[in-house]
């Protein structure tokens, strides 16, 4: 698969040939879906919690007597049947995460980028760099129209262009390392930049 290579001001720069070991898979919801369900169980917090009725704050004393008053028997007001008692096998803090095979995750990674690439929604340009500004760089963006954009470059970021993207609404960037399922499915344009097909290619081979 051959795409074009553009630098950030619009200009040509060349092109690139991606590989369809990566690029070129029929993309499948159900190996998305497990990697996505996967990455989201393990980043959930876990800290839900309730109190047990050995934790609520009312007496521990007996309300009325056993017998003789025509209610139903009961100990103290801590009772998950009181209002404001204990609850009865509520949530505890855990781990919300399961395992997944790394050939699994792996193959999700290259379900994710064949899907955008099916889309047509990869942009590959030359270089992710920036002098730090954020105006000039939101401009650039604007220019291209990526609204809602994923840009993975190769082992390391550009200070620079990291520093201008952090206030731009809709732009993320990542390092080869940190590209995700998660985080390529929900942007609308996935742009890579040259380091940053060849660490991805080196990475997923």
């Amino acid at each position: 698969m051959k795409l074009d290579v553009i630098k950030l001001d619009g200009g040509k720069a060349g092109s690139v040939e991606l590989s369809e070991d990566l690029f070129g898979l029929e993309p499948r919801a159900d190996i998305l879906h497990r990697v996505v369900r996967w990455q989201r169980n393990k980043a959930q917090a876990g800290t839900h919690k309730v109190k047990t009725r050995s934790e609520t704050s009312y007496s521990s004393k007996k309300i009325y007597r056993q017998k003789g008053t025509g209610g139903a028997r009961h100990g103290d007001r801590n009772a998950p049947i009181f209002r404001k008692g204990g609850i009865y096998k509520g949530p505890t803090p855990r781990s919300h995460a399961h395992d997944l095979p790394k050939k699994f995750r792996k193959l999700g990674l290259m379900h994710a980028l064949s899907a955008k690439a099916k889309e047509g929604a990869i942009v590959v340009i030359d270089s992710a760099e920036s002098d730090g500004k954020t105006g000039a760089l939101a401009k650039q963006v604007k220019n291209l129209g990526w609204k809602r954009a994923l840009v993975i470059d190769g082992a390391d970021v550009n200070e620079g262009f990291l520093q201008a993207s952090r206030n731009i609404e809709g732009l993320d960037i990542l390092p080869t390392a940190g590209a995700n399922v998660y985080d390529i499915l929900k942007r609308d344009t996935l742009v890579l930049t040259k380091a940053g097909v060849e660490a991805l290619e080196a990475r997923l081979k």
